[in-house]
Parts: C-alpha cells; sequence; structure tokens
C-alpha cells in the first residue's frame, strides 16, 4: 500500500492525498460507507459506485466471522469475490463489538470470551486469529485487535485498557510478518491508537503504535460518549505525533460537521453508520442543513431534496414524496434517504478536498460547520 501526500491547507492540519491499494485508488480525505456484513444496508453496489461514488467500504470482523462464516469466505475466494465488490474494503478487528457486548464477554491477557448475539454460543477473539479472520476475509487495509474504552473511562480504567491494547498489538503485528495473504495480493495492518480522553495515555498509545512502522494508523475511542470538544483536543494532541506520510482514520466518526473537524486537524479517513441509520429514520444531511423528512413542513415541498443539487445525483425525488413515502410506510422511502446520505457525505469529502488543494480550506469549513448544524 502506497500513500502519496498531495497537499496541505496553509492554516489547518488539513491534507488530501492518494492511497493506493491492491483493488484500486482511494483520493482522501474519503468517507467510507459501513457494509458490516458484506452490504451497505438497503443499497445496489451500482447505486454505492454510480450515486455515491464511494471508493471503499468497510467490512466488519466480529459479523462476518460469525455470518456467513470463515469457511464460507474462503471457498468464495474472499469478502471481494463473495460480495461481487470489487473496490477496496477495509475490515474493523471487532474490537468496538466487543466493547458494546460488554454485558456477554470477558476479557484476558490471551483475548476475548463472548456470546453470540445470533445464537449465544462462545467464540474467543485472540490477536492472533482476528489477524487470522481478516486474512481470510480479505480486506485490503485490516486492523489490529484492541479494547475500546468508554468515552467516559476513569484513567485506571483507562491505563489498564491500553496495556492491553498494547500488547494485542504486538502479536498482531507478528502474527502479520509470519503469515501470507491468501489470495494473492497483499493486505495492510493498522495499529488502532486507544488512551480515553487522557493526554498521556494517548501520547504513549502513539508513540507505541508508531514504532510498529505500520501503513497507516487508526484513532479508536473516540466519540463513544466524551464531548465532541474532547474529541478534537486528542485528535489534534495526535496530529504531530503520527507519521505525515501515512494515513489517519478515525473510527466511527461520525456527523458532517464532525468529519470536517477532523479534516481540519489532519485526520484522512472515516467510517459511520450514521448516514444509513439516521437516513432510515428520515434524517437527512443536506448541504444548507438537517432535515426530518417526516415532518408536516415538508408536505408540499415539491424541490429536490437537496436545494444545491449537488450532493445527491438524482435529484428527481422531491422532499413532498420522500416524505409520503415514508408517512406510507412504503419502503423506498428508507432506500431513498440512506442514499442521499450517502451521497452527501461523499461530496462533503469530496468539495474538501477540492477546497485543501485550491485554497481556503478553512473558509469554507467554518462556513459549512454552521450550515451543517442547523435543523430545518
Amino acid at each position: 500500500m502506497i500513500f502519496k501526500l498531495l497537499s496541505s491547507d496553509i492554516q489547518t492540519s488539513a491534507r488530501c492525498g492518494i492511497l493506493q491499494t491492491a483493488h484500486g485508488l482511494i483520493h482522501t480525505p474519503i468517507f467510507m460507507p459501513v457494509g458490516t456484513v458484506g452490504s451497505v444496508k438497503g443499497i445496489f453496489h451500482r447505486d454505492i459506485v454510480e450515486q455515491v461514488k464511494a471508493e471503499i467500504i468497510l467490512g466488519n470482523t466480529y459479523h462476518l466471522y460469525l455470518r456467513p462464516g470463515i469457511d464460507i469466505l474462503q471457498q468464495a475466494g474472499g469478502l471481494h469475490k463473495f460480495a461481487a465488490w470489487d473496490k477496496p474494503i477495509l475490515t474493523d478487528s471487532g474490537g468496538f463489538q466487543i466493547f458494546s457486548l460488554s454485558q456477554n464477554r470477558k476479557l484476558t491477557p490471551n483475548g476475548c470470551t463472548f456470546q453470540s448475539h445470533i445464537d449465544g454460543s462462545k467464540h474467543t477473539f485472540t490477536p492472533e486469529n482476528v489477524v487470522d479472520i481478516q486474512r481470510a476475509i480479505g480486506a485490503d487495509i485490516i486492523m489490529a485487535l484492541d479494547e475500546c474504552p468508554p468515552g467516559t473511562a476513569n484513567y485506571a480504567y483507562a491505563a489498564k485498557s491500553l496495556e492491553l491494547t498494547q500488547n494485542w498489538l504486538e502479536r498482531c503485528m507478528e502474527r502479520m510478518r509470519t503469515t501470507e495473504p491468501l489470495y494473492g495480493y497483499e493486505q495492510s495492518l493498522f495499529p488502532i491508537v486507544q488512551g480515553c480522553v487522557y493526554n498521556d495515555l494517548r501520547i504513549k498509545a502513539a508513540e507505541h503504535a508508531v514504532k510498529q512502522n505500520a501503513d497507516g494508523y487508526a484513532v479508536g475511542g473516540l466519540a463513544v460518549g466524551e464531548p465532541a470538544e474532547q474529541m478534537y483536543e486528542m485528535i489534534e494532541l495526535l496530529h504531530p505525533l503520527l507519521p505525515a506520510d501515512k494515513p489517519r482514520y478515525l473510527m466511527g466518526v461520525g456527523t458532517p460537521a464532525n468529519i470536517l473537524e477532523a479534516i481540519a486537524r489532519g485526520v484522512d479517513m472515516f467510517d459511520c453508520v450514521m448516514p444509513t441509520r439516521n437516513g432510515r429514520t428520515g434524517m437527512l444531511f443536506t448541504s444548507e442543513g438537517i432535515i426530518n423528512i417526516k415532518n408536516q413542513q415538508w408536505t408540499n415541498d415539491f424541490s429536490p431534496i437537496d436545494i444545491n443539487g449537488k450532493a445527491f445525483v438524482d435529484t428527481t425525488y422531491s422532499r413532498a414524496y420522500l416524505r409520503h413515502l415514508f408517512v406510507a410506510g412504503e419502503m423506498l422511502g428508507p432506500v431513498i434517504a440512506s442514499l442521499h446520505n450517502l451521497a452527501f457525505y461523499l461530496w462533503l469529502v469530496q468539495t474538501a478536498r477540492e477546497h485543501i488543494m485550491s485554497g481556503p480550506f478553512a473558509d469554507w469549513k467554518n462556513i459549512m460547520v454552521k450550515k451543517l448544524n442547523t435543523r430545518l
């Protein structure tokens, strides 16, 4: 994997580049639609490419391991072939799902034993088998196993958690060095920088991660309960500590405004379920603000979903029509809303990229953040 930095903003830490993988180029900053079980919920691959213009999607190790299972994925030749997706894929390690299953998991120095949310069966993730599982899935970019502490964790818990994550990282890196890809192309493993909201722990985590000389670095454990300002402070803290010539991936973030603020602080890659999850409930993100399409005010508004008409390729759908679909309980409503939101997110990062290249990014970002936080 090769990352080439193309341009940086003179007023902020924003930057843009090109990430070269075995399955194609990724232009950063980039947003990755979440395809948890090998599909972006409710969206055809055709539309992910043609309307959303996604260059990479994310799969989830925990969910794919449980269903369809690693044997099926290996028989298919990996997730790319199984899902008929020929662009890059990133998989997370399952660490966040382990965090979410706090009532049904047990952490030990060896790994994590947990119960399946599907049938209650017991399973164990170790640093070694999580690498093996992601080798079998065949993602271009894979994540080291980590523990994701709550954003409100006290210092003692966060420190103990970080020690566990660092030990697991060293074992993950060793497993990568001593195994080979299964499908004839290289894979890259990213360490995950944890440390909660404690400066010294984040610094310690970043320094340890950088020593692994990885192809890129992820920042985890943010947007998990801490205030947004603390999240931004942690990103700023890490910016000078992570190599400038390697991509930085902020995991699970976030709102459009969060993404722009993080881009301004040097982040290159993002993922979040928000575009599709919120879209399914009728929340639309637009270039002028947030719309709850189920509100009565849109009943006879026959304008396009986004007045700008830039974020969503198919502007033939009006706000009134989309509201009608939601009120009528028609499944097409959540599909259109999800597709719009994903297209908007990709438009947003692409437009950010253009402003970083041409300048000034900061002025545009400040105007957009105010709009993005507005309820229409």
